[in-house]
């Protein structure tokens, strides 16, 4: 069973990155993950999302020498959204690495309606090593986060999508390698998956503009947030109206769906607030030469972006997609707490 979880955000210095290696060489010195949880970008410090990208690129590199690193553990995948990248990933990610996966389908139940979320935490925090959520509200995941005793991993929520934003800043750095000298330009709505950007921008020392119509710009404490970490990473960030804007001297041009999941009833009202906002190859010229096209999938041509866009030699979304499961690889071996630990006795509550 998995050990407790030590203070969520504390940054605990370890001499080295609990099995995470480059072949025969010493592991990578950095700070201790294990045991903990990923409820936002935020979760993260500056170098702990540096050592995150830099466990994913050794995953990728070397499949073969993690076949066993995870070997008798076992995450459960507890899912309130239909996923496709999302739940592949995590499944082949932990099955490649010697655990597994246990699904649960809670499409027509909600975390929380049948069972209380902190009774489900303590119930799930017996029998695995990890907890990973796909839900509506991010309440539930800080919930759950609070209560289990063992990593939970936010696999999406309405406020956040980190585990994509992973992916993407790996699928970044190998097309850029410098992030410092790299502008990542949103077009869209100020969803879950700009505030992730705009929060793995700033831990990354980027620029990024964010371009949404009014009314539906990222929320104010994300962007404070961001800005917060900036002052200290030396990023650089915009908010905008202006679609052209943003994009000019992009390196990276990417959008999302205008309406999410749990937003169809708002899908026309939302599709004439955005008519203005399509990634095209018009606004893509006002980016760099050399840029990118990026998003999350799954894509609506025609509306968010345009066919000649999404389907062009610029567009990297599938490479992003395939990163999915190396960035997830290495927050799992990263978060995962040594087997065979005791499990304790839990503490009195107030």
């Amino acid at each position: 069973m998995a050990a407790p979880k030590t203070a969520k955000l504390a940054l605990q210095q370890s001499p080295a990155l609990g099995g995470i290696q480059r072949g025969g060489q010493a592991p990578i010195p950095g700070p201790a993950t294990q045991g903990r949880d990923l409820v936002s970008m935020a979760d993260l410090s500056p170098a702990e999302f540096e050592l995150a990208l830099t466990a994913a690129e050794l995953v990728k590199a070397n499949p073969r020498e993690y076949r066993k690193a995870l070997a008798d553990r076992q995450i459960v995948l507890i899912f309130e959204k239909p996923s496709l990248r999302t739940r592949v990933t995590f499944e082949a990610g932990m099955k490649s690495m010697g655990g597994d996966a246990i699904f649960l389908d809670q499409r027509d139940c909600r975390i929380g309606e049948r069972e209380e979320v902190r009774d489900v935490a303590r119930n799930l925090e017996r029998w695995v090593d990890g907890i990973v959520l796909r839900t509506f509200e991010h309440a539930t995941v800080a919930e759950m986060a609070r209560y289990a005793r063992v990593p939970v991993i936010n696999a999406l929520s309405d406020l956040e999508h980190p585990c994509q934003a992973l992916a993407d800043f790996l699928t970044l750095k190998e097309k850029f390698s410098d992030f410092s000298s790299m502008k990542l330009a949103y077009v869209g709505d100020g969803n879950n998956m700009a505030h992730s950007l705009l929060l793995a921008a700033a831990l990354a020392g980027s620029e990024v503009a964010i371009a949404t119509p009014a009314g539906y710009e990222p929320k104010a404490d994300i962007v404070a947030r961001a800005r917060a970490i900036a002052a200290a990473t030396g990023a650089a960030i915009e908010i905008t109206h202006d679609p052209m804007a943003a994009v000019a001297g992009a390196d990276a041009v990417y959008t999302d769906v205008w309406a999410s999941m749990g937003q169809e009833g708002e899908a026309e009202a939302r599709k004439a607030a955005f008519a203005g906002y399509q990634v095209t190859g018009s606004l893509m010229s006002c980016a760099s030469r050399r840029a990118i096209f990026m998003h999350c999938l799954p894509a609506h041509r025609g509306q968010e972006v345009a066919a000649s866009v999404i389907d062009s030699p610029r567009s990297v979304v599938f490479e992003q997609a395939e990163n999915r499961l190396h960035a997830q690889k290495a927050l799992l071996l990263l978060v995962l707490s040594d087997a065979g630990l005791r499990f304790p006795a839990r503490a009195a509550e107030a």
